[in-house]
């Protein structure tokens, strides 16, 4: 099967977009500020950004509350051609330990993580049809640990089930990953390490 580039799908996007003088909304999934960084700074030139932090997985609750505040920080901070908003998510993490249910001893990158992508994907996809918002994508393609196929094809799923547009996404590209980390440097953000669920800090913590 031949590997879909899913960056050369989003700049046949952004090209077509910037011929037409549109400025399309787009509701961006946030894992965290590190992540979201790269994505703000080169995204935000061609969409109107609301940033969706919807995160159940992340553990312990301290935890989820410094990610939140460094997603807001970021945002006020960053400077973007177009303004920004922020939409915080439902923290209930019983929604992961449901999906995670038998697949906690699957290491990090596995189905489990697969389940997750898609809980949180969903979510995004529901609320930008819900909000009328042209096209939803996720940071999460940005790691080197994310599987950026999976992400796609869930999120392409997802589009049709919600009739609303996935924004193709492999953030990795265009030094997109590198970018993330000198800006994180530059504005100070907290770097967590570990993924954010219990299950990926109990790998983390055996491989120390």
């Amino acid at each position: 099967m031949q590997k879909i580039n899913y960056q050369k799908k989003l700049d046949g996007i952004i090209d077509d977009i910037t011929k037409n003088g549109e400025t399309p909304s787009l509701l961006l999934h946030s894992c965290c500020a590190p992540c979201s960084s790269y994505v703000l700074e080169y995204l935000s030139q061609y969409f109107k950004i609301t940033v969706f932090y919807y995160n159940p997985n992340i553990s312990p609750e301290e935890e989820y509350k410094k990610r939140v505040a460094e997603q807001k920080r970021l945002i006020s901070q960053l400077p973007m051609k177009n303004a920004v908003e922020f939409i915080e998510g439902d923290y209930k993490p019983q929604d992961f330990y449901d999906i995670a249910k038998g697949l906690e001893s699957i290491p990090e990158g596995g189905k489990r993580c697969f389940a997750c992508y898609r809980l949180r994907l969903e979510q995004t996809a529901k609320l930008a049809a819900e909000l009328k918002i042209d096209y939803f994508t996720t940071t999460l393609s940005i790691s080197p640990y994310k599987n950026a196929s999976k992400l796609n094809e869930i999120a392409e799923e997802l589009s049709y089930i919600y009739n609303v547009k996935n924004l193709p996404s492999d953030f990795k590209k265009k030094e997109g990953y590198k970018r993330s980390i000198v800006l994180s440097a530059e504005y100070n953000l907290y770097r967590q390490d570990y993924c954010g669920c219990i299950f990926s800090k109990r790998e983390n913590q055996r491989n120390i």
